[in-house]
């Protein structure tokens, strides 16, 4: 089994980003990019190099991580979906994705890369 090695993160709050990068270096995942709208997201997966997505639905002003799904699962790019309270706000298209349940653990996000 490919598990993913260089991980985007799409996360509006500084910490919880900074917090995922220390957690993936610990699991010996690299990380691929980290950015916080999602212009930067789709470009930063049209520069390629991008094995796996950790994507926080809800996003700064009012922003959806849907377009970035969209882009992922068109190009065959596994994701989960990170968010503060259910599925709430997540597209119907994408509701069988892994989603990993704020407040993050170690242990969550290692599950949830393993599971892609």
């Amino acid at each position: 089994m490919n598990v993913p090695q260089q991980i985007l993160i799409v996360e509006d709050e500084p910490l919880i980003a900074m917090m995922l990068e220390d957690f993936l270096e610990v699991l010996d995942k690299g990380v691929a990019g980290s950015v916080d709208t999602v212009a930067d997201a789709l470009h930063r997966i049209s520069a390629g190099g991008v094995d796996a997505a950790i994507l926080d639905v809800n996003l700064r002003g009012g922003e959806k991580s849907t377009p970035i799904a969209e882009r992922l699962a068109e190009g065959g790019i596994p994701f989960v979906f990170a968010t503060g309270g259910g599925d709430d706000g997540l597209d119907p298209r994408f509701r069988d994705r892994p989603c990993l349940q704020k407040p993050f653990t170690m242990d969550g996000v290692a599950k949830a890369l393993e599971s892609l």
